[in-house]
């Protein structure tokens, strides 16, 4: 198994070209929030800016539009229901996030089948919490898009049929093809399956074991995949600062939250990307 570490994660996050604009960086859609969970696709967006993402809109319950909007202003929003404005706002985006605080009834039903029958084989969708059990219990049209799947033990229960005591990497690596998906498999070590590849990260620790974690790392693998050139870079690098970020605000907090992690974001990329030698990892 592959290592992900901090010297190939430097190799990966690279200075900003001068002459970038915002439309350079990505545009992302994040669909998520009713009107119970709006905290978590607000979690989900403020790490996709926070992450360098160069546009991002957010489809949510129109009762978190004032909350979403005095947090991060950077942010463009429209109502989660209101499903033709749904649609018309896909067609722009290059990846969409779509589970974080969704739900799961018939409206949220509705929204998951929307965005499938709407996004292209050209942009990449991040299925992260409620919606990975939309995925597999309603009748969704064909997706034609890249697949970026985020589960925990849990949730991989639920996609795959495996036990959670049962899983190991050679039958994860088993099922990763059958849902022909790259998966980011949330643990203690976290596991990313790529194509024929498995990577484990070597950061993390117990002080992240918070609500709205898995809410941060998707907008930050959304707001990397968005903007970086190498997809596989983009998936790996987000994963390891996440519980990078954690692991250096643990030596001095007993507990880190997602918006302690949100806000270190855009200095540990600078630092990073001072270590640019040109050299790169495949």
């Amino acid at each position: 198994m592959n290592k992900i570490t901090k010297r190939k994660v430097e190799s990966f996050i690279t200075e900003r070209k001068k002459d970038s604009y915002k439309g350079t960086y990505g545009r992302v859609l994040l669909v998520g929030g009713n009107e119970n969970m709006g905290g978590a696709i607000i979690l989900s967006a403020s790490a996709c800016v926070h992450s360098g993402a160069g546009l991002v809109t957010v489809a949510t319950d129109p009762s978190n539009h004032a909350a979403l909007h005095s947090r991060l202003p950077e942010a463009m929003c429209l109502p989660l229901y209101d499903l033709q404005q749904l649609k018309s706002m896909i067609d722009g985006m290059d990846v969409i996030v779509i589970g974080p605080g969704l739900g799961r009834d018939q409206r949220a039903a509705d929204v998951m089948k929307t965005v499938y029958e709407t996004i292209d084989e050209e942009q990449i969708l991040v299925l992260d919490g409620d919606a990975i059990h939309l995925h597999v219990n309603e009748n969704l049209p064909p997706l034609k898009a890249e697949l970026i799947v985020t589960p925990h033990l849990g949730e991989w229960r639920t996609l795959t049929g495996v036990p959670i005591d049962d899983h190991d990497v050679e039958l994860n690596h088993q099922k990763v093809k059958e849902l022909n998906a790259v998966v980011v498999l949330k643990k203690s070590r976290t596991e990313v399956y790529y194509e024929d590849e498995v990577w484990e990260n070597t950061a993390g620790n117990p002080a992240m074991a918070t609500g709205g974690m898995g809410d941060t790392l998707a907008g930050m693998i959304a707001g990397f995949v968005a903007q970086f050139e190498h997809k596989k870079h983009a998936v790996l690098a987000s994963v390891y600062l996440h519980s990078y970020i954690g692991d250096e605000l643990a030596r001095h907090q007993y507990v880190t939250l997602p918006t302690h992690i949100i806000e270190q974001i855009p200095e540990t990329m600078k630092t990073f990307a001072k270590y640019d030698s040109g050299k790169r990892f495949v």
